[in-house]
């Protein structure tokens, strides 16, 4: 066989694997590339739309989360608010009883320096009954000497 032959057999065979890659090798490889190619796509497109729901996801977290923080800042000023009435409260009620003491203490000291004004009174009468009979022993007259002395009872 001679070059020419030769060559025009490889060509014919050549051919013939080209006809025959291009019927039943190369359908099922782009069949595979296609299939692969769609996997890929929808892939990422699952990829994105959970980046998305992330997103969604994350924003509904934020929201609650400042819900969370607002109920407990507000659950918290309330806590405080009714401490400090608590504590108002407790002020005024110390402060009535107080003025409750301080008025008992005042009445008893009144009733004590009453007390104590009567008693001098009546040593200051005795005192004056003492000194005036011993300088008028010798009369006689006491119904005189006793009126004399409850004016001066009196007067003190």
């Amino acid at each position: 066989m001679s070059i020419t032959g030769t060559l025009i057999v490889q060509m014919i065979v050549f051919l013939i694997l080209v006809g025959f890659t291009m019927k039943f090798v190369w359908p099922p490889i782009t069949a595979a590339l296609d299939e692969r190619a769609k996997k890929i796509a929808d892939g990422l497109s699952a990829a994105d739309k959970a980046k998305s729901e992330l997103a969604v996801a994350n924003q509904r977290v934020e929201a609650q989360l400042s819900a969370a923080r607002d109920d407990a800042a507000k659950r918290l000023a309330d806590a405080e608010r009714l401490a400090q009435q608590i504590v108002e409260e407790a002020k005024g009620k110390a402060t009535v009883e107080a003025d409750k003491i301080i008025a008992a203490a005042h009445a008893e000291a009144e009733q004590a320096s009453v007390k104590a004004r009567e008693t001098l009174r009546e040593q200051v009468a005795g005192l004056a009954v003492k000194g005036a009979e011993a300088i008028l022993r010798k009369e006689v007259n006491a119904g005189v000497h006793a009126d004399l002395l409850s004016r001066l009872k009196a007067e003190l």
